[in-house]
Protein backbone atom coordinates (compact mmCIF):
# COMPACT_ATOMS: atom_id res chain seq x y z
CA UNK A 1 0.00 0.00 0.00
CA UNK A 2 2.95 2.50 1.22
CA UNK A 3 4.59 1.31 -2.00
CA UNK A 4 1.64 1.94 -4.19
CA UNK A 5 0.52 5.47 -2.88
CA UNK A 6 4.78 6.44 -3.07
CA UNK A 7 4.68 5.78 -6.96
CA UNK A 8 1.48 7.72 -7.30
CA UNK A 9 3.48 10.40 -5.26
CA UNK A 10 6.16 10.40 -8.11
CA UNK A 11 3.73 9.81 -10.96
CA UNK A 12 1.85 12.90 -10.11
CA UNK A 13 5.30 15.21 -10.34
CA UNK A 14 5.07 17.44 -13.41
CA UNK A 15 8.60 18.56 -14.40
CA UNK A 16 7.15 20.57 -17.65
CA UNK A 17 9.86 18.13 -19.72
CA UNK A 18 8.51 19.25 -23.59
CA UNK A 19 6.62 22.76 -22.52
CA UNK A 20 7.30 25.94 -21.23
CA UNK A 21 6.99 26.30 -17.77
CA UNK A 22 3.75 28.47 -16.46
CA UNK A 23 3.72 31.34 -14.61
CA UNK A 24 1.96 30.45 -12.03
CA UNK A 25 5.05 27.98 -11.21
CA UNK A 26 7.88 30.51 -11.63
CA UNK A 27 9.96 31.02 -8.44
CA UNK A 28 11.45 33.96 -6.32
CA UNK A 29 14.93 35.02 -5.76
CA UNK A 30 15.08 32.17 -2.20
CA UNK A 31 14.39 29.29 -4.24
CA UNK A 32 17.53 30.16 -6.25
CA UNK A 33 19.85 31.64 -3.70
CA UNK A 34 18.97 28.17 -1.51
CA UNK A 35 19.71 25.86 -4.29
CA UNK A 36 22.70 26.99 -5.61
CA UNK A 37 24.53 27.93 -2.19
CA UNK A 38 23.66 24.28 -1.34
CA UNK A 39 25.16 22.97 -4.47
CA UNK A 40 28.12 24.77 -4.13
CA UNK A 41 28.38 24.79 -0.77
CA UNK A 42 29.02 21.34 -0.87
CA UNK A 43 30.90 18.19 -1.62
CA UNK A 44 32.98 18.88 -4.11
CA UNK A 45 34.19 21.77 -1.83
CA UNK A 46 35.61 19.57 0.44
CA UNK A 47 37.82 17.99 -2.32
CA UNK A 48 38.40 21.48 -4.14
CA UNK A 49 39.93 23.26 -1.52
CA UNK A 50 42.18 20.64 -0.26
CA UNK A 51 43.76 20.02 -4.12
CA UNK A 52 44.54 23.62 -4.54
CA UNK A 53 46.76 23.04 -1.34
CA UNK A 54 48.17 20.14 -2.77
CA UNK A 55 48.76 21.69 -6.21
CA UNK A 56 50.87 24.21 -4.06
CA UNK A 57 48.82 27.41 -5.30
CA UNK A 58 50.24 30.35 -3.17
CA UNK A 59 48.12 32.04 -0.86
CA UNK A 60 47.93 35.59 -2.94
CA UNK A 61 47.47 33.96 -5.64
CA UNK A 62 44.28 31.52 -4.39
CA UNK A 63 42.54 34.84 -3.20
CA UNK A 64 43.13 36.94 -6.42
CA UNK A 65 42.45 33.79 -8.68
CA UNK A 66 39.03 33.46 -6.65
CA UNK A 67 37.20 36.89 -6.63
CA UNK A 68 37.99 37.48 -10.00
CA UNK A 69 36.86 33.48 -11.57
CA UNK A 70 33.97 33.43 -9.10
CA UNK A 71 33.15 37.09 -10.33
CA UNK A 72 33.21 36.21 -13.93
CA UNK A 73 31.40 32.71 -13.19
CA UNK A 74 28.40 34.51 -11.64
CA UNK A 75 27.97 37.42 -14.63
CA UNK A 76 28.31 34.53 -16.81
CA UNK A 77 25.26 32.80 -15.35
CA UNK A 78 23.47 36.31 -15.09
CA UNK A 79 24.60 37.63 -18.81
CA UNK A 80 24.51 34.26 -20.89
CA UNK A 81 21.92 31.50 -19.32
CA UNK A 82 18.88 33.53 -17.39
CA UNK A 83 18.21 35.78 -20.24
CA UNK A 84 17.52 32.68 -22.45
CA UNK A 85 16.15 30.41 -19.70
CA UNK A 86 13.59 33.10 -18.73
CA UNK A 87 12.65 33.45 -22.09
CA UNK A 88 12.03 30.29 -23.04
CA UNK A 89 11.29 28.52 -20.23
CA UNK A 90 12.45 25.37 -21.79
CA UNK A 91 14.55 22.63 -20.65
CA UNK A 92 18.10 22.14 -22.23
CA UNK A 93 17.00 19.24 -23.66
CA UNK A 94 14.40 20.20 -25.62
CA UNK A 95 15.99 23.55 -26.73
CA UNK A 96 18.63 21.75 -28.13
CA UNK A 97 16.04 19.27 -29.91
CA UNK A 98 14.46 22.14 -31.74
CA UNK A 99 17.65 23.28 -32.60
CA UNK A 100 20.31 20.40 -33.38
CA UNK A 101 17.02 17.46 -34.07
CA UNK A 102 16.53 14.54 -32.33
CA UNK A 103 19.63 12.55 -33.46
CA UNK A 104 22.45 14.56 -32.49
CA UNK A 105 20.50 15.83 -29.23
CA UNK A 106 20.71 12.35 -28.24
CA UNK A 107 24.00 11.73 -28.21
CA UNK A 108 24.54 15.04 -26.34
CA UNK A 109 22.48 14.03 -23.81
CA UNK A 110 23.93 10.51 -23.83
CA UNK A 111 27.10 11.85 -23.28
CA UNK A 112 25.55 14.98 -20.75
CA UNK A 113 23.72 12.32 -18.73
CA UNK A 114 26.88 10.06 -18.41
CA UNK A 115 29.50 12.90 -16.93
CA UNK A 116 26.55 14.24 -14.92
CA UNK A 117 26.64 10.80 -13.22
CA UNK A 118 30.22 10.82 -12.74
CA UNK A 119 30.01 14.53 -10.98
CA UNK A 120 27.37 13.16 -9.00
CA UNK A 121 29.13 10.08 -7.95
CA UNK A 122 32.60 12.07 -7.23
CA UNK A 123 29.91 13.35 -4.23
CA UNK A 124 28.26 10.63 -3.41
CA UNK A 125 31.76 9.28 -2.49
CA UNK A 126 32.27 12.27 -0.96
CA UNK A 127 29.75 11.55 1.63
CA UNK A 128 30.57 8.16 2.22
CA UNK A 129 34.07 8.68 3.59
CA UNK A 130 32.22 10.51 6.63
CA UNK A 131 29.78 7.61 6.53
CA UNK A 132 32.59 5.20 7.61
CA UNK A 133 34.03 6.89 9.91
CA UNK A 134 31.85 4.79 12.83
CA UNK A 135 32.92 1.76 10.86
CA UNK A 136 36.67 2.49 10.62
CA UNK A 137 36.86 2.05 6.83
CA UNK A 138 39.86 1.93 4.81
CA UNK A 139 39.79 5.25 3.14
CA UNK A 140 41.21 5.70 -0.27
CA UNK A 141 44.13 7.59 -1.07
CA UNK A 142 45.25 10.31 -3.70
CA UNK A 143 46.57 7.42 -5.79
CA UNK A 144 43.70 4.82 -6.08
CA UNK A 145 41.43 4.24 -8.84
CA UNK A 146 39.28 1.02 -7.55
CA UNK A 147 37.19 0.32 -4.13
CA UNK A 148 39.58 -0.40 -1.24
CA UNK A 149 36.96 -2.70 0.60
CA UNK A 150 33.67 -4.26 0.73
CA UNK A 151 32.51 -1.65 3.18
CA UNK A 152 33.26 0.98 0.55
CA UNK A 153 31.12 -0.17 -1.95
CA UNK A 154 27.90 -0.98 0.70
CA UNK A 155 28.45 2.71 2.37
CA UNK A 156 28.49 4.48 -1.38
CA UNK A 157 25.46 2.12 -2.42
CA UNK A 158 23.68 2.98 0.69
CA UNK A 159 24.12 7.16 0.30
CA UNK A 160 23.68 6.91 -3.31
CA UNK A 161 20.10 5.57 -2.75
CA UNK A 162 19.14 7.92 -0.64
CA UNK A 163 20.48 10.77 -2.63
CA UNK A 164 18.56 9.41 -5.96
CA UNK A 165 15.03 8.88 -4.07
CA UNK A 166 14.95 12.70 -3.24
CA UNK A 167 15.58 13.60 -6.47
CA UNK A 168 13.23 11.76 -8.05
CA UNK A 169 10.65 13.89 -6.52
CA UNK A 170 11.90 16.58 -8.76
CA UNK A 171 12.72 20.28 -8.56
CA UNK A 172 10.99 21.24 -5.68
CA UNK A 173 12.20 18.50 -3.09
CA UNK A 174 15.53 19.04 -4.63
CA UNK A 175 15.49 23.21 -3.81
CA UNK A 176 13.73 22.07 -0.28
CA UNK A 177 16.84 19.99 0.76
CA UNK A 178 18.98 22.93 -0.31
CA UNK A 179 17.36 25.44 1.39
CA UNK A 180 17.31 23.58 4.53
CA UNK A 181 21.09 22.33 4.50
CA UNK A 182 22.70 25.69 3.29
CA UNK A 183 22.78 27.54 6.25
CA UNK A 184 23.85 24.97 8.44
CA UNK A 185 27.18 23.79 6.04
CA UNK A 186 28.83 27.28 5.47
CA UNK A 187 28.50 27.64 9.34
CA UNK A 188 30.62 23.76 9.33
CA UNK A 189 33.03 24.91 7.26
CA UNK A 190 33.88 28.33 9.00
CA UNK A 191 33.98 26.76 12.36
CA UNK A 192 35.86 24.13 11.45
CA UNK A 193 38.87 26.23 9.50
CA UNK A 194 38.37 28.44 12.91
CA UNK A 195 38.77 25.86 15.31
CA UNK A 196 42.54 24.32 13.83
CA UNK A 197 43.96 27.45 13.26
CA UNK A 198 45.69 27.54 16.23
CA UNK A 199 46.65 24.02 15.89
CA UNK A 200 48.40 25.66 12.37
CA UNK A 201 50.11 28.28 14.71
CA UNK A 202 47.30 31.37 14.24
CA UNK A 203 46.91 32.50 17.66
CA UNK A 204 45.37 36.28 16.47
CA UNK A 205 44.48 37.75 13.57
CA UNK A 206 47.55 39.03 12.68
CA UNK A 207 49.05 36.25 12.35
CA UNK A 208 47.08 34.39 9.85
CA UNK A 209 48.68 35.94 6.58
CA UNK A 210 52.16 34.66 7.25
CA UNK A 211 50.87 31.38 8.60
CA UNK A 212 48.79 30.97 5.69
CA UNK A 213 51.89 31.35 3.44
CA UNK A 214 53.99 29.04 5.13
CA UNK A 215 52.05 26.17 5.83
CA UNK A 216 48.56 25.96 4.20
CA UNK A 217 49.07 27.78 0.61
CA UNK A 218 52.66 27.65 0.46
CA UNK A 219 53.66 27.87 -3.27
CA UNK A 220 55.08 23.98 -3.01
CA UNK A 221 53.47 21.13 -4.65
CA UNK A 222 53.20 18.15 -2.83
CA UNK A 223 54.94 15.23 -4.22
CA UNK A 224 53.23 13.94 -7.86
CA UNK A 225 51.10 16.91 -8.17
CA UNK A 226 51.83 20.01 -10.93
CA UNK A 227 52.51 23.48 -9.66
CA UNK A 228 49.39 26.01 -10.07
CA UNK A 229 48.96 29.48 -9.93
CA UNK A 230 46.88 32.57 -10.46
CA UNK A 231 46.02 31.60 -13.67
CA UNK A 232 44.83 28.31 -13.07
CA UNK A 233 42.52 29.32 -9.91
CA UNK A 234 40.77 32.05 -11.98
CA UNK A 235 40.32 30.25 -14.74
CA UNK A 236 38.74 26.84 -13.12
CA UNK A 237 36.46 29.07 -10.37
CA UNK A 238 35.20 30.38 -13.66
CA UNK A 239 35.01 27.40 -15.96
CA UNK A 240 34.62 24.40 -13.02
CA UNK A 241 30.75 25.13 -13.82
CA UNK A 242 30.90 26.15 -17.31
CA UNK A 243 28.47 23.54 -18.11
CA UNK A 244 26.05 24.83 -16.48
CA UNK A 245 26.24 28.43 -17.45
CA UNK A 246 28.71 29.01 -20.38
CA UNK A 247 27.46 25.76 -21.84
CA UNK A 248 23.62 26.38 -20.77
CA UNK A 249 22.42 23.07 -18.79
CA UNK A 250 21.01 25.55 -16.04
CA UNK A 251 18.05 26.39 -18.47
CA UNK A 252 16.77 23.58 -16.94
CA UNK A 253 17.24 25.21 -13.38
CA UNK A 254 16.61 28.53 -14.21
CA UNK A 255 13.45 28.43 -16.21
CA UNK A 256 11.84 28.57 -13.25
CA UNK A 257 13.11 31.94 -12.38
CA UNK A 258 10.86 34.86 -11.94
CA UNK A 259 13.13 37.18 -13.57
CA UNK A 260 16.48 37.10 -15.97
CA UNK A 261 18.36 38.86 -13.06
CA UNK A 262 17.76 35.61 -10.13
CA UNK A 263 20.86 34.72 -12.16
CA UNK A 264 22.42 36.61 -9.81
CA UNK A 265 21.74 34.70 -7.17
CA UNK A 266 24.45 32.00 -8.48
CA UNK A 267 26.91 34.40 -5.99
CA UNK A 268 25.12 32.71 -3.22
CA UNK A 269 27.17 29.61 -4.41
CA UNK A 270 30.07 31.17 -5.92
CA UNK A 271 30.93 33.52 -2.64
CA UNK A 272 29.94 30.98 -0.13
CA UNK A 273 31.03 28.12 -1.82
CA UNK A 274 33.78 28.74 -4.05
CA UNK A 275 35.28 31.17 -2.07
CA UNK A 276 34.56 30.84 1.86
CA UNK A 277 34.08 27.11 1.37
CA UNK A 278 37.54 26.22 -0.47
CA UNK A 279 39.26 27.89 1.59
CA UNK A 280 38.26 26.84 4.87
CA UNK A 281 38.79 23.00 3.28
CA UNK A 282 41.76 24.16 2.47
CA UNK A 283 42.62 25.13 5.82
CA UNK A 284 41.66 21.56 7.40
CA UNK A 285 43.60 19.79 4.59
CA UNK A 286 46.70 21.72 5.53
CA UNK A 287 46.64 20.23 9.18
CA UNK A 288 46.15 17.16 7.84
CA UNK A 289 49.30 16.99 5.62
CA UNK A 290 51.18 18.11 8.82
CA UNK A 291 49.62 15.74 11.15
CA UNK A 292 49.70 12.87 9.15
CA UNK A 293 53.51 13.82 7.59
CA UNK A 294 52.25 14.83 3.95
CA UNK A 295 50.26 11.34 3.65
CA UNK A 296 48.80 10.19 0.31
CA UNK A 297 45.55 9.52 2.20
CA UNK A 298 42.47 11.28 0.80
CA UNK A 299 39.18 11.43 2.98
CA UNK A 300 36.92 14.56 3.13
CA UNK A 301 35.15 12.50 6.27
CA UNK A 302 37.24 12.08 9.03
CA UNK A 303 39.14 15.87 7.95
CA UNK A 304 36.01 17.25 8.67
CA UNK A 305 35.63 15.15 12.25
CA UNK A 306 39.13 15.73 13.19
CA UNK A 307 38.03 19.57 13.37
CA UNK A 308 34.42 19.75 13.96
CA UNK A 309 33.69 16.25 15.51
CA UNK A 310 29.99 14.83 14.92
CA UNK A 311 28.81 17.78 12.84
CA UNK A 312 31.66 18.25 10.28
CA UNK A 313 31.52 14.35 9.48
CA UNK A 314 27.59 14.90 8.82
CA UNK A 315 28.23 18.04 7.31
CA UNK A 316 30.39 16.22 4.61
CA UNK A 317 27.56 13.84 4.25
CA UNK A 318 24.96 16.48 4.01
CA UNK A 319 27.24 18.47 1.44
CA UNK A 320 27.97 15.56 -0.97
CA UNK A 321 24.38 14.74 -0.77
CA UNK A 322 23.18 18.30 -1.51
CA UNK A 323 25.64 18.57 -4.83
CA UNK A 324 24.40 14.72 -5.97
CA UNK A 325 20.91 15.88 -5.61
CA UNK A 326 20.36 18.27 -8.18
CA UNK A 327 22.71 16.82 -10.39
CA UNK A 328 21.06 13.21 -10.10
CA UNK A 329 17.85 15.15 -11.07
CA UNK A 330 19.67 17.11 -14.09
CA UNK A 331 21.00 13.71 -15.46
CA UNK A 332 17.17 12.18 -15.26
CA UNK A 333 16.19 14.56 -17.22
CA UNK A 334 19.32 14.39 -20.17
CA UNK A 335 18.14 10.22 -20.21
CA UNK A 336 14.36 11.21 -20.00
CA UNK A 337 14.76 13.50 -23.06
CA UNK A 338 16.23 10.49 -25.22
CA UNK A 339 13.08 8.07 -24.23
CA UNK A 340 10.49 10.95 -23.30
CA UNK A 341 7.64 7.90 -22.45
CA UNK A 342 9.71 7.06 -19.45
CA UNK A 343 8.54 8.47 -16.14
CA UNK A 344 10.52 11.14 -14.88
CA UNK A 345 11.43 9.86 -11.90
CA UNK A 346 11.87 6.13 -13.21
CA UNK A 347 14.59 7.96 -15.39
CA UNK A 348 16.03 9.42 -12.48
CA UNK A 349 16.29 6.19 -10.05
CA UNK A 350 17.99 4.49 -13.09
CA UNK A 351 20.66 7.38 -13.11
CA UNK A 352 20.82 6.96 -9.68
CA UNK A 353 21.97 3.67 -9.86
CA UNK A 354 24.62 4.55 -12.16
CA UNK A 355 25.82 7.36 -10.51
CA UNK A 356 26.31 5.11 -7.11
CA UNK A 357 28.21 2.43 -9.10
CA UNK A 358 30.50 4.85 -10.40
CA UNK A 359 31.16 6.42 -6.79
CA UNK A 360 32.62 3.10 -5.63
CA UNK A 361 35.78 4.22 -7.45
CA UNK A 362 37.44 6.81 -6.08
CA UNK A 363 39.26 8.10 -8.77
CA UNK A 364 36.32 10.42 -9.63
CA UNK A 365 37.55 12.43 -6.39
CA UNK A 366 41.03 12.09 -6.84
CA UNK A 367 40.83 13.42 -10.32
CA UNK A 368 38.01 16.09 -9.63
CA UNK A 369 40.06 19.30 -11.07
CA UNK A 370 40.73 17.40 -14.54
CA UNK A 371 36.83 15.83 -14.68
CA UNK A 372 35.19 18.92 -13.80
CA UNK A 373 36.99 21.06 -16.27
CA UNK A 374 36.87 18.54 -18.94
CA UNK A 375 33.35 18.07 -18.31
CA UNK A 376 32.25 21.51 -18.89
CA UNK A 377 35.06 21.75 -22.24
CA UNK A 378 32.96 18.63 -23.79
CA UNK A 379 29.72 20.35 -23.47
CA UNK A 380 30.47 24.10 -23.78
CA UNK A 381 30.19 24.26 -27.44
CA UNK A 382 26.16 23.41 -27.63
CA UNK A 383 26.25 26.50 -25.09
CA UNK A 384 27.67 29.03 -27.65
CA UNK A 385 25.38 27.05 -30.37
CA UNK A 386 22.43 27.78 -28.24
CA UNK A 387 23.70 31.55 -27.94
CA UNK A 388 23.95 31.80 -31.22
CA UNK A 389 21.11 30.59 -32.39
CA UNK A 390 19.11 32.36 -30.72
CA UNK A 391 20.52 35.62 -30.53
CA UNK A 392 22.46 35.64 -33.55
CA UNK A 393 20.94 33.49 -36.43
CA UNK A 394 17.90 35.42 -36.87
CA UNK A 395 19.78 38.68 -37.34
CA UNK A 396 22.01 37.09 -40.17
CA UNK A 397 18.86 36.40 -42.18
CA UNK A 398 18.55 32.91 -41.09
CA UNK A 399 16.51 30.51 -39.23
CA UNK A 400 16.40 29.65 -35.62
CA UNK A 401 15.49 25.91 -34.19
CA UNK A 402 16.52 24.71 -37.38
CA UNK A 403 15.76 21.29 -36.98
CA UNK A 404 12.18 21.84 -36.16
CA UNK A 405 11.91 24.67 -38.80
CA UNK A 406 13.40 22.31 -41.16
CA UNK A 407 11.72 19.18 -39.95
CA UNK A 408 15.12 17.23 -39.91
CA UNK A 409 16.50 14.92 -37.05
CA UNK A 410 20.17 16.09 -37.39
CA UNK A 411 21.43 19.51 -37.61
CA UNK A 412 25.02 19.10 -39.38
CA UNK A 413 25.75 22.59 -38.68
CA UNK A 414 25.52 22.08 -35.02
CA UNK A 415 27.33 18.72 -35.22
CA UNK A 416 30.14 19.80 -37.26
CA UNK A 417 30.96 22.77 -34.78
CA UNK A 418 31.06 20.67 -31.75
CA UNK A 419 32.88 18.13 -33.31
CA UNK A 420 35.56 20.35 -34.74
CA UNK A 421 35.79 22.39 -31.46
CA UNK A 422 36.64 19.75 -29.44
CA UNK A 423 39.31 18.81 -32.42
CA UNK A 424 40.34 22.46 -31.95
CA UNK A 425 40.99 22.11 -28.25
CA UNK A 426 42.38 18.74 -28.38
CA UNK A 427 45.11 20.11 -30.96
CA UNK A 428 46.15 23.02 -28.99
CA UNK A 429 46.01 20.83 -25.66
CA UNK A 430 48.33 18.28 -27.47
CA UNK A 431 50.41 20.67 -30.00
CA UNK A 432 50.97 23.89 -27.85
CA UNK A 433 50.43 22.39 -24.17
CA UNK A 434 47.91 24.09 -22.83
CA UNK A 435 46.01 22.60 -20.06
CA UNK A 436 42.52 21.57 -20.21
CA UNK A 437 41.71 24.51 -17.40
CA UNK A 438 42.50 27.17 -20.23
CA UNK A 439 40.70 25.55 -22.96
CA UNK A 440 37.10 26.42 -22.52
CA UNK A 441 37.74 30.49 -23.67
CA UNK A 442 39.12 29.96 -27.12
CA UNK A 443 36.61 26.42 -27.38
CA UNK A 444 33.58 28.85 -27.12
CA UNK A 445 34.52 31.24 -29.60
CA UNK A 446 35.55 28.99 -32.13
CA UNK A 447 32.35 26.89 -31.26
CA UNK A 448 30.66 29.80 -32.02
CA UNK A 449 32.00 30.87 -35.22
CA UNK A 450 31.91 27.18 -36.59
CA UNK A 451 28.03 26.86 -36.06
CA UNK A 452 27.20 30.79 -38.10
CA UNK A 453 29.42 29.69 -40.99
CA UNK A 454 28.48 26.28 -41.52
CA UNK A 455 24.99 27.57 -40.30
CA UNK A 456 24.77 30.25 -43.51
CA UNK A 457 26.03 27.58 -45.97
CA UNK A 458 23.54 24.76 -44.81
CA UNK A 459 20.59 27.41 -44.56
CA UNK A 460 21.16 28.98 -47.51
CA UNK A 461 21.04 25.42 -49.40
CA UNK A 462 17.56 25.04 -48.17
CA UNK A 463 16.12 28.35 -48.62
CA UNK A 464 17.57 28.31 -52.17
CA UNK A 465 15.85 25.27 -52.87
CA UNK A 466 12.92 26.59 -51.05
CA UNK A 467 12.58 29.30 -52.80
CA UNK A 468 12.97 27.38 -56.16
CA UNK A 469 9.77 24.64 -55.46
CA UNK A 470 8.39 27.64 -54.69
CA UNK A 471 8.61 29.23 -57.86
CA UNK A 472 8.34 25.73 -59.91
CA UNK A 473 4.88 25.68 -58.52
Amino acid sequence: MAQQKLVQQLDGVIEFERTPVPAEKWKGWGSFIGMYAGEHTAGTEFVIGPLFVAHGIGARDLILGLLVGNFLAVLSWAFLCAPIATRARLTLYYFLEKICGSRLTTIYNLVNGIMFCFLAGAMIAVSATAVGIPFKLAMPSLNDWLPNSPGWIIAVLCVGAITSLVAAFGYDYVSRVANIAAPWMILVFIAGAIAVLPDLGVTSISDFWGVAQQKIWTGKPISGQSQFGFWHVMFFAWFCNMAMHIGMADLSILRYARKWYHGFSSAAGMYVGHFIAWIAAGILYALFLLESNYSNEFAPGPIAYRAAGIAGALCVIIAGWTTANPTIYRAGLAFQAIRPKWKRWKMTLLVGAITSLAACFPALVMKLLNFVALYGLLLMPMGAIIMMDFYLIPRLGMRSNYAETFNKKFNFAAALSWGMCLAFCLYINLQHHVEVFFLGLPGWFAAALLYLFFSRMIQYRWLARLKLNWAVR
